[in-house]
């Protein structure tokens, strides 16, 4: 349980008190929000394949992204502690410069078929540690997270969706996965860094913007 003072900022008092819900605002802290991770939680993160991420730079910008895996990639070390990989991207580490910035991180866990979801929040690091990256074959980072809060909500608001299937661009037990079609993009070539240059031939040929935005219309990536 977390004391409700420390949970809420002034600003939340303020809109609490102007819609009388400062009394039902409390009992809510005192009943579902917890510094650590009940068995129940627990399991629940541990099923995700997927959760949002919500970061903030130096100057107080936000962003939030979508981050994906094989169930469980998010790993729960201890009712404190969440570990997860950082997986190749665009080359742009917003979040994770955001991360290093600041180190204020909340993550979303969804059930979108029950409907249910998890919200945590905490104070995150970047590590590049080899052995850390070990455990999370294709990782670049590492994230670990040291749990300031958590808690659920009521799912009345989120709209039911049913699962199709997984991305084929989850890293296998290896660390492999396919190579992305937007590096095929002839324009950005010259800018790929060097673990990629050369990749777009033996992958299916150069293409242009237009291809790409063809394939992406086809639900190919």
């Amino acid at each position: 349980m977390r004391e409700t003072n420390r949970f809420y900022s002034e600003s939340s008092r303020t809109f609490q008190r102007q819609n009388d819900s400062q009394a039902l605002a409390d009992a809510m802290a005192a009943a579902i929000v917890s510094e650590e991770l009940s068995d129940e939680r627990a399991a629940f993160i541990a099923s995700r394949d997927f959760f949002f991420l919500a970061s903030v730079n130096a100057q107080g910008e936000p962003t939030v992204s979508y981050k994906g895996g094989a169930p469980g990639f998010v790993r729960v070390i201890s009712g404190k502690t969440l570990a997860f990989p950082n997986y190749d991207g665009n080359g742009m580490f917003l979040s994770m410069g955001n991360l290093d910035e600041t180190r204020s991180i909340g993550l979303l866990f969804m059930d979108f078929e029950t409907p249910h979801r998890l919200r945590v929040q905490g104070q995150a690091s970047v590590s590049d540690d080899p052995k850390r990256l070990q455990m999370f074959p294709g990782a670049n980072l590492v994230v670990d997270v040291q749990i300031t809060a958590c808690f659920v909500n009521c799912g009345r608001y989120i709209h039911k969706h049913a699962r199709v299937e997984a991305s084929p661009y989850v890293p296998d037990a290896a660390g492999d996965q396919p190579y992305p079609s937007w590096k095929r993009i002839d324009g950005f070539q010259p800018v790929l860094p060097q673990k990629d240059q050369g990749r777009a031939e033996e992958s299916g040929g150069l293409i242009t913007a237009d291809q790409y935005a063809d394939l992406l219309a086809k639900g190919r990536s």
